[in-house]
């Protein structure tokens, strides 16, 4: 009896795992081309009929059925092949990780080619090394440890007004932008067209700069802004003034970070008669508590960035118009960071 004629018979868990063969976008074509087969022949199909479903022969069909059903499953897959013998070996491979943990010598960091010539091991399967073990000698992150002894609730304070806002009162998030450069370039901006970005020269002209002072309302999306020539308590003391008008006959809490401008004396005073303005302080080192800096991403990225500005009050009117518009939309942020994930986050810092 020829084996194309014999049913083909699948337990349920030979099935399962052809199906997610079929199914495995990971998986190779040949393999998964076999895994058909196998299903078609489960399903009682013959040779001509599935080779037709899949626009093989019908003596690949044969090929693949015959193999399952001598070895089941692993008889679908290639037979190891054999080939050259490896040039490297596992300690080589070992070596070459040892040695990028270690600083080099001469400069701040490894490259393929030196340590390929270091290691003695040659330069494309070093590549292929650290590919394999996602090493990217290259890159570097900064991070930051906050060593505030209050940290804790500190955070717990601010997320509290994030998730839990008093009732009856505001939550403004508060913070300075400064030194923003009003730059211009020295040739006219050329605009993007297909297959070309847009094209600015690489030489500006400073026209000075300012400073941003802003408060995001943390459950209505509005910004409150105001442009200074400097950044001293003065001027954040005159913001707070301006913040005391604008939600006249409201509590306000403000989250603010460390900056000397928001300990200073007189802001302290004026503080003590306006009992209904209260600060927050976010953690040292921990400006990422703070919605304000998510703003001014947002910021930086469409205005500031690529922008080019005749003169500082240029500058101020773009900002203001950008605010103005943005507050139209009353975007909210969803803060998702509750206190379950800032004690697992406590939990898993650790200090070197």
């Amino acid at each position: 009896m020829r084996i194309s004629q014999i049913s083909i018979e699948l337990s349920q868990e030979e099935k399962n795992l052809l199906e997610s063969w079929v199914r495995s976008s990971t998986v190779p074509h040949g393999l998964v081309q076999r895994a058909q087969i196998i299903l078609f022949a489960h399903d009682g199909l013959n040779n001509s009929d599935i080779a037709r479903r899949l626009g093989i022969s019908r003596q690949t069909v044969h090929k693949w059925r015959s193999r399952f059903f001598r070895h089941r499953c692993k008889g679908l897959k290639d037979s190891p092949r054999p080939g050259k013998p490896a040039k490297y070996t596992k300690e080589d491979r070992k070596r070459v990780l040892v040695t990028i943990g270690q600083k080099p010598k001469n400069t701040t960091h490894w490259t393929v080619r030196s340590l390929a010539q270091e290691t003695g091991v040659g330069r494309q399967t070093v590549h292929r090394i650290l590919k394999a073990e996602r090493l990217k000698p290259h890159m570097t992150r900064s991070w930051v440890y906050s060593n505030d002894p209050e940290f804790e609730t500190k955070a717990l304070d601010v997320i509290g007004l994030y998730l839990n806002p008093p009732e009856n009162a505001l939550v403004l998030c508060v913070d300075e932008k400064t030194c923003i450069q009003a730059l211009d370039r020295t040739q006219p901006i050329l605009p993007l067209c297909p297959g070309l970005p847009e094209r600015r020269s690489f030489d500006y002209v400073r026209h000075g700069t300012t400073n941003l002072f802003a408060a995001l309302a943390v459950h209505k999306g509005e910004v409150t802004a105001q442009c200074t020539k400097r950044h001293r308590h003065q001027e954040f003391l005159g913001f707070l003034k301006m913040l005391s008008r604008t939600y006249k006959d409201q509590t306000l809490h403000l989250i603010v970070d460390n900056l000397s401008s928001h300990k200073h004396e007189n802001v302290k005073k004026w503080l003590r008669k306006h009992p209904q303005i209260k600060l927050h302080f976010t953690p040292t080192h921990s400006s990422w508590l703070n919605q304000i800096e998510i703003w001014f991403s947002i910021l930086s990225r469409k205005v500031i960035h690529r922008g080019a500005f005749r003169s500082v009050k240029d500058l101020v009117k773009v900002i203001m118009d950008f605010i103005e518009n943005y507050n139209q939309q009353g975007k909210v942020f969803e803060w998702t960071f509750d206190k379950n994930a800032l004690i697992r986050k406590l939990n898993n810092v650790t200090i070197h």
